[in-house]
C-alpha cells in the first residue's frame, strides 16, 4: 500500500516517513495534514481504514482521537461562559447540585479546564458502570472524594474531563456538551469533527486496533484509564452505538485536515475562534494558566484552558498515538491521526522531519 496524497516542495520527506511506517508495520492507517501560510501544504493518507484492510484511508476518513478531544470539549464550556451562563472562577457546585460533597465545593471551571479538579480518574464505584452510562458516571463524580484538594495539584483528567464539563453544562444551561458542540461550536468553526458520529457518516469511521495485544494493560497511565472498564476496548469503540455516543474526554472523531485547519485559524484575531469566544476568552483559551507536576504524565507541564503549551508550541496528544500541534517556532500547524493504538513515536518522527520536538517543557512565567 503506497502513501497517497499531496506534499508540496520542501515537505516531500514526510511521504517517505509515512511510507516507512507502513512498510515496517508500525502504521496500518493514518492521516497527516500540515498547514503553513494559509495553505494546506501536506495532505497524506497512509494504510487502511479497516482491520480487514479493504478500505484505503482517505482524506475524509474519521478516526477517534482520544485526548486530542479535550481542547475541543473545552470550547463548549467556554461558549457557555461567553453566553454568561458560567464563570471561570465561580464554584461549579452552584450549577451542579451535589458536586460539593467531600470537599469539592470550591472547584471552579478553571480548575476543571486546567486538569486541577482532583478527579483525574473515575472512582472505583464506577468500575461496574457501562462507559455509555452518562448519568451513572456523572453521579459517580458528584459522589467522589477528590484525590487532592481542587486547585492544588495537576493530573490530566484522562477519562473524566468531558464528563466534568458535561455535568457543569447540564446544570448551568440545560444542554449537554454534545448539544452545545454540535449546535454552536461546529457551525461557528466550520469544523469537520464530531462528538457522536451521525448514522449517515459511520461508513467514514476508521476501525481502531491495538498495536500489541497487551497495549492497554501495559500503558504507563493504565491506572487512570481502567475505570469504567472497557473504555479502551476496540471492539466496543468500533461499534456503531459507541461511535454515535458522546464521551467528551476521548470521543472526538475527526480528520487530520479538519484539525490542522482549525489550529491554523486558532490565533487569528479575525478568525472563527475569536468570533465564537470574544477577545478576552479567546486569549484566556490559549494563555498559559497552570504549571506544575502532572501526576498522570509524571513530568512538569503547562496547561492552557485546552492545550498543553511550552515556549515552542501549543499541542495535545491522544493515547494511542494521535497528536496535533502548532509550532510557534516554525509557524506551521500539524495533525497526525492514527487508528493503530501504540505509543507516540510515529508523531514524534513526523515532528522531527519538520524540525519540531514534541517533548514538552514547562513555561517559567506561570504562577
Amino acid at each position: 500500500m503506497r502513501v497517497r496524497g499531496e506534499a508540496e516542495a520542501g515537505y516531500e520527506g514526510l511521504r517517505e516517513v509515512l511510507q516507512g511506517f507502513v512498510d515496517d508495520g508500525r502504521e496500518t492507517g493514518a492521516g497527516l495534514s500540515v498547514r503553513r501560510g494559509g495553505r494546506e501544504v501536506v495532505r497524506l493518507s497512509a494504510g487502511w481504514a479497516d482491520t480487514g484492510r479493504r478500505r484505503p484511508w482517505r482524506d475524509d476518513t474519521l478516526v477517534q482521537t482520544y485526548s486530542v478531544s479535550k481542547p475541543f470539549a473545552a470550547l463548549a464550556a467556554l461558549v457557555a461562559v461567553r453566553d454568561g451562563a458560567l464563570d471561570l472562577d465561580t464554584p461549579i457546585s452552584r450549577h451542579w447540585k451535589g458536586y460539593e460533597r467531600h470537599g469539592k465545593g470550591a472547584t471552579t471551571l478553571r480548575h476543571v479546564l486546567t486538569h486541577r479538579s482532583g478527579l483525574p480518574r473515575f472512582p472505583e464505584s464506577a468500575a461496574t458502570l457501562d462507559p455509555l452510562d452518562e448519568r451513572g458516571l456523572l453521579a459517580s463524580l458528584a459522589e467522589a472524594e477528590p484525590e487532592y484538594a481542587p486547585g492544588t495539584r495537576t493530573g490530566e483528567q484522562a477519562l473524566t474531563h468531558g464528563h466534568l464539563i458535561d455535568g457543569i453544562l447540564r446544570g448551568a444551561t440545560g444542554s449537554t456538551l454534545g448539544e452545545i458542540f454540535d449546535e454552536r461550536v461546529r457551525p461557528a468553526l466550520d469544523l469537520g469533527a464530531r462528538f457522536g458520529v451521525p448514522e449517515n457518516e459511520l461508513d467514514r469511521v476508521a476501525d481502531l486496533e491495538y498495536a500489541h495485544p497487551d497495549w492497554a494493560r501495559d500503558l504507563p497511565a493504565a491506572a487512570w484509564l481502567s475505570t469504567p472498564r472497557g473504555s479502551l476496548d476496540p471492539d466496543r469503540s468500533n461499534s456503531a452505538i459507541r461511535r454515535r455516543s458522546v464521551f467528551g474526554g476521548i470521543g472526538l472523531h475527526a480528520t487530520a485536515s479538519a484539525l490542522s485547519g482549525l489550529l491554523s485559524r486558532i490565533t487569528d484575531p479575525e478568525g472563527p475562534v475569536r468570533a465564537l469566544l470574544g477577545t478576552e476568552l479567546h486569549e484566556e483559551y490559549l494563555a498559559p494558566q497552570a504549571t506544575g507536576h502532572d501526576d498522570v504524565f509524571g513530568v512538569e507541564l503547562t496547561w492552557t484552558l485546552g492545550f498543553l503549551r511550552d515556549p515552542d508550541k501549543i499541542a495535545k496528544g491522544g493515547i494511542g498515538g494521535s497528536a496535533v500541534w502548532w509550532s510557534t517556532r516554525h509557524g506551521h500547524f500539524c495533525a497526525y491521526l492514527t487508528r493503530r493504538l501504540d505509543d507516540h513515536s510515529r508523531a514524534a518522527e513526523v515532528a522531527r522531519a519538520l524540525g519540531d520536538d514534541l517533548s514538552l517543557r514547562p513555561m517559567d512565567t506561570v504562577s
